[in-house]
């Protein structure tokens, strides 16, 4: 053997190791370059209307599974909602549509009128068009302000993390049909 055949076995032997330590024993996990996540950050606020439609021929919240009459009917506790609700720039049905959240929420208490929710916030402007908010936490209604965690993203929001503020803007007590003002904080990747 030459030297550079000693070299090229040598470095080939070097890349195998390496390439075996990346893998865990199942085969199908693998180490990523630390530098993939070290990418520049920027954190945006984001403030939109989300406008829950309960009511009316054109609903964009629908019950999944009604409140259970056994327990305080007060709370709706167990009722489930299905969203497909529109995001607009201003507080009016008719202002710009930005987006839509789309998922679910319930009720999660038999004392208080507080709601799990899990939706993605899907934007159609600009550079967001298609990226979408993930938000997975507690709303209690009877708070001014309510936080609620991002715990993720699509596209340009990948790896986000961050935190809404649901604020009521508008409740109708008769239908049950409510804007609320969200003012998102978002850390996100450029």
């Amino acid at each position: 053997m030459g030297a550079f055949q000693i070299f090229f076995f040598l470095l080939l032997s070097c890349y195998t190791l390496t390439t075996v330590i990346a893998q865990d024993e199942t085969g199908f996990v693998s180490s990523i370059d630390p530098k993939f996540f070290k990418r520049r950050q920027n954190t945006s606020h984001f403030r939109f209307y989300w406008h829950d439609i309960v009511s009316g021929e054109n609903a964009t919240s629908i019950d999944i599974v009604s409140a259970l009459p056994e327990y305080n009917t007060t709370t709706l506790f167990g009722e489930v909602k299905i969203i497909d609700n529109p995001l607009t720039l201003g507080s009016e049905l008719s202002s710009k549509l930005i987006g839509r959240a789309q998922g679910i929420y319930a009720s999660t208490s038999q004392t208080e009128l507080n709601f799990l929710m899990i939706m993605n916030f899907v934007l159609f402007e600009g550079k967001y068009n298609g990226s979408t908010i993930s938000i997975l936490g507690r709303n209690d209604a009877y708070e001014k302000v309510r936080e609620l965690p991002v715990i993720g993203g699509s596209g340009i929001f990948r790896f986000a993390k961050g935190y809404a503020e649901a604020t009521t803007h508008f409740l109708d007590t008769k239908t049950g049909d409510a804007t609320t003002e969200y003012n998102v904080y978002v850390t996100h990747s450029i």
